[in-house]
């Protein structure tokens, strides 16, 4: 009773602060985005405006990116340029047309999605609301799918894919949303040896967060496209990834990476959806990193404003949290969230509460299917965007 009557008188006085705080969305700092002003400010002569294949990036052509940038974000993510379709600022725009693709036009011959009387998705849990967003949209059945501490749970997967109206699965293989998790070598093995009943199933695998490490360290994803060959798998795939999180949020570069089989079905598609991409602004992408290693060493410029952050809210669980059975918590090693786990039925209660008392968290809910935690007790912490001072408060009172 005691205690209980503490805390309301703790929370009355953070309440009466009048805090309008906003942890709802992964949304890079202003800070972060600072670090961007040489990109810019950076001029690009007219003497500087072509490729190194003679493409003159201010015209049409190359629809599917400039060498240059399909070069550094191959680098990137670890696989051959040739395997690479550079697009505008928005890997969800992509992915987004990944699925309506599928659903209009079929999988490499297969039968449009839309014409069959039902597809299903597999859905690591807890998991991204925009991947889930897209299913209900196109009205997917969505199945949750477990996660455990090396990823999605291999075992409930093999079970659902002997059903032939299980079309695919989204993912976020490093530094998984929410919870920070990178999925292990023998789970990526796994995803790569799948043998699903439907030949049309495809995995989006979204390596949103693939240099995204807090600390030199960082964790190491096996790299699954080396993997697929392996299985006779080539096509099982298709990959998403952006720069939104790295430069700019809203005016990077995302591509897709697949098969010579799924990207020529892709191509198809694009010759009649556009001309060209933004290639001035794949231009100044490669003229700013020039390299992978930039990439990574700015990132780690990155990792000295981000780390903080995650390492202020984990503190404040720590201290305020720890060893009273009442929540628990992955402390990631990059990315952008900190999933918190607490008493099944009590989630969407901590939720009101701290928007009652000027804290916006993500809605309670979203990092399940269709809005629904089955356990209530999912709470996703975005912790880039707030000054620190405001996320000390912010975790103090969600503790």
């Amino acid at each position: 009773l005691a205690l209980r009557e503490d805390l309301n008188k703790q929370y009355e006085e953070a309440k009466a602060k009048g805090l309008k705080l906003d942890m709802s969305r992964g949304k890079p700092s202003s800070a972060q985005l600072d670090m961007e002003k040489d990109f810019l400010g950076m001029v690009i002569s007219d003497a500087d405006v072509t490729t190194e294949t003679g493409v003159d990036c201010r015209n049409y052509g190359l629809l599917d990116g400039i060498p240059e940038a399909k070069k550094l974000l191959a680098d990137m993510l670890g696989v051959s340029p040739e395997n690479v379709i550079v697009f505008g600022n928005s890997s969800l725009s992509v992915m987004y047309d990944t699925v309506a693709r599928s659903m209009l036009l079929g999988v490499l011959g297969s039968t449009p999605w839309c014409k069959l009387d039902k597809v299903k998705f597999l859905c690591p849990v807890p998991g991204y609301d925009r991947h889930f967003a897209f299913c209900e949209h196109f009205g997917i059945e969505m199945i949750n799918v477990p996660m455990t501490d090396n990823g999605p749970n291999i075992k409930v997967i093999n079970e659902l894919i002997k059903d032939d109206s299980v079309k695919g699965m989204f993912c976020v293989p490093k530094y998984s949303n929410p919870q920070g998790i990178t999925y292990s070598d023998e789970t990526v093995k796994a995803l790569a040896a799948l043998n699903p009943a439907a030949k049309d199933f495809r995995i989006i695998y979204d390596n949103a967060y693939c240099v995204h490490d807090l600390d030199k360290q960082g964790d190491k994803l096996l790299n699954i496209f080396d993997e697929l060959p392996k299985n006779n798998n080539e096509d099982l795939v298709i990959m998403v990834a952006s720069t939104s999180k790295i430069t700019f949020a809203g005016s990077g570069v995302s591509c897709i990476i697949a098969s010579g089989n799924n990207l020529d079905d892709i191509k198809k598609r694009l010759k009649i959806q556009s001309i060209s991409q933004d290639k001035m602004n794949q231009l100044r992408h490669f003229k700013f990193f020039e390299n992978v290693e930039n990439i990574k060493a700015h990132m780690q410029k990155q990792a000295v404003i981000l780390k903080p952050k995650f390492d202020c809210v984990i503190n404040y669980l720590n201290n305020e949290l720890a060893n009273k059975e009442i929540a628990s918590w992955y402390v990631p090693h990059g990315g952008y969230f900190i999933s918190l786990d607490i008493m099944p039925g009590c989630a969407k209660r901590v939720g009101q509460l701290c928007e009652e008392a000027g804290v916006v968290l993500t809605t309670i809910g979203a990092t399940f299917p269709y809005g629904k935690d089955p356990q209530d007790s999912n709470i996703r912490i975005a912790p880039s965007y707030p000054p620190i001072d405001e996320l000390s408060k912010a975790a103090n009172l969600l503790c």
